[in-house]
């Protein structure tokens, strides 16, 4: 099981995955060249999710389908100063964005 875990120290957001750098994966898009960030929503939250998402599933064209949404419920809603993600938490996040949404009234 992977360990996802952000940091600031001073201006820079840091994220490492089982306490190695994440890869920012601006080869699959480049939201973000200047880095990471979380807790609202903008390109360096993007970036972040883009990179999780590819790093945990290890599969480049379902990062690219899923980042969005998992920006939307797990990258804006991250605390400011410090948080942890583990791949279970990741998988349960990502049954959620999966899953259809159904809006009161039955409509999908």
């Amino acid at each position: 099981m992977k360990t996802y875990e952000g940091r600031r120290e001073g201006y820079a957001a840091i994220v490492t995955v089982d306490g190695r750098p994440l890869n920012p994966r601006l080869d699959l898009w480049n939201h973000s060249p200047t880095g990471f960030e979380w807790g609202y929503c903008g390109s360096g939250p993007a970036q972040l999710a883009l990179a999780i998402i590819a790093d945990h599933l290890g599969n480049d064209r379902q990062a690219l389908d899923m980042y969005q949404r998992f920006k939307w419920v797990a990258v804006v809603e991250l605390p400011r100063r410090r948080w942890k993600l583990t791949s279970h938490e990741i998988d349960v996040l990502l049954q959620f964005v999966q899953e259809p949404q159904t809006v009161p009234g039955g409509v999908a």
